[in-house]
């Protein structure tokens, strides 16, 4: 029993012994490691110059020695190597991924602008015309009695009573009998007056809008008739009536305005940035607002040599044929103009361009997940949603087109920065000059100087 108790009390101190030099041995293990890490981490120190400390939370609080951030943090190092030069940016391939960067090459070739405006139809000027009344009289028919009613060249348009066309009526049948009764007169000079006299009374009627065939139906039935009907010299429909039954009418009194609808003029509005691609000669398309038409080709005719002062546009006139006469005056279109194309130039995505301010800028890919802001000077802009540039990339350039407005934020925050750590050298003023000026007493010409 006693030999039994004495082995277990013999064999604690010897595990006591064990114990310890196992934890000696991992004490030491860990000073020899926490060394090495400590001399690895000065090597790294000694290798990277620090330039400058940052805030974590604010980028632009920026100081020359270790410290706390307005918002008790403790400031970081930034070493040069990081640090980025000029404007210039350096991402991951992991955050480019995650930020969705995409860029597109420059490329070279033909590029044109189209004009989008809206314009207002109208009749063509040259194909309005005008039916006065010739003679004074009493509109006893009118056949044509609605605004807007079409109308043929020789379609009967009103029924007149006048004492004037009676009399010359009868002029006309008195001649008549008069030069078949001279005929055969042995007198020439009488037969050849009596022909002279018919003539003259048939190119009365014929000056007051008597047709040929009314004169002709006259001399034939040698009756006067009371109702002279009156014709239409033109074809159209009626844009302006001004004249009723029953009503007394003046020479020289305005009846009917008719306008023919065979082809329409367009006034679309330029606006001023667009002016200089406008040209006399370009075609242009047509489109009414209603779904499902058909652009209409057209052209433009004239560019009128004035603004108009409420909208600050010129106004463009453009021709086309409405054979189907479905484009009515005062009706809103939209309108395109291809304007002339530039050839061989070199363009980007529109999307590419950061306007800021009076200029515009790009950021091209350098490769490596570096990224630089160019400013550029941009042309025209395609119908393609290109852009033409003129200066500022070259051909075959990586640009980006998406999340460039975090690029050019950061950009601005590094350049920014990068001022602050190097200001301008700026000549101190000598702190003797002015001591130096009254050493001596001061001559008049040094006096002017000053002044």
């Amino acid at each position: 029993m006693r030999n039994k108790l004495f082995l277990p009390l013999l064999m604690l101190p010897l595990a006591f012994v064990l114990v310890s030099g196992a934890c000696w041995l991992i004490a030491s293990l860990n000073r020899h490691h926490m060394h090495n890490f400590k001399f690895t981490l000065s090597a790294f120190a000694a290798e990277k110059k620090i330039k400058y400390w940052a805030a974590p939370m604010d980028p632009t609080y920026i100081r020359n020695e270790p410290g706390k951030s307005p918002m008790g943090m403790d400031l970081i190092p930034v070493y040069e190597d990081d640090a980025q030069s000029g404007s210039t940016i350096s991402i991951d391939p992991v955050t480019i991924q995650n930020m969705g960067v995409r860029t597109k090459r420059v490329i070279r070739g033909d590029i044109a602008q189209r004009v989008r405006t809206v314009g207002l139809i109208d009749y063509e000027e040259s194909k309005q015309y005008s039916v006065n009344a010739r003679i004074s009289g009493w509109v006893e028919k009118l056949y044509i009695n609605k605004t807007g009613q079409q109308v043929k060249k020789g379609d009967p348009l009103l029924a007149i009573y006048s004492p004037d066309l009676v009399a010359a009526q009868q002029e006309l049948i008195l001649a008549k009998n008069n030069a078949a009764a001279l005929t055969d007169s042995h007198f020439a000079e009488i037969s050849t007056g009596a022909q002279r006299l018919l003539e003259a009374s048939r190119q009365r009627l014929k000056l007051w809008n008597i047709s040929d065939k009314q004169i002709t139906q006259i001399e034939t039935s040698g009756k006067i008739q009371q109702r002279m009907t009156l014709y239409s010299p033109y074809t159209g429909i009626i844009s302006l009536k001004k004249v009723h039954e029953g009503v007394y009418i003046k020479s020289g009194m305005m009846l009917f305005e008719i306008s023919d609808l065979s082809r329409i003029w367009v006034y679309a509005d330029i606006y001023e940035s667009d002016l200089p691609f406008v040209k006399e000669g370009q075609q242009a398309q047509v489109f009414l607002p209603y779904a499902g038409e058909k652009p209409r080709p057209a052209t433009v005719s004239y560019l009128y040599p004035y603004v108009e002062t409420k909208t600050r546009t010129v106004k463009a006139r453009l021709e086309l044929v409405n054979a189907d006469q479905s484009l009515r005056p005062d009706m809103y279109v939209n309108v395109e103009i291809q304007t002339q194309p530039q050839h061989s130039v070199l363009q980007i995505p529109a999307e590419a361009v950061l306007h800021s301010g009076d200029l515009k800028r790009v950021f091209v890919d350098l490769g490596e997940g570096k990224f630089s802001p160019r400013v550029v000077e941009t042309g025209i802009r395609g119908d393609n949603d290109m852009i033409e540039i003129k200066s500022g990339v070259a051909l075959g350039d990586q640009v980006v087109v998406s999340a460039q407005f975090m690029f050019d934020s950061e950009s601005r925050l590094r350049e920014a920065i990068n001022k602050m750590l190097e200001p301008e050298n700026e000549t101190p003023v000598k702190g003797d000059s002015i001591k130096d000026l009254f050493a001596e007493p001061m001559t008049q010409q040094q006096i002017d100087d000053l002044f």
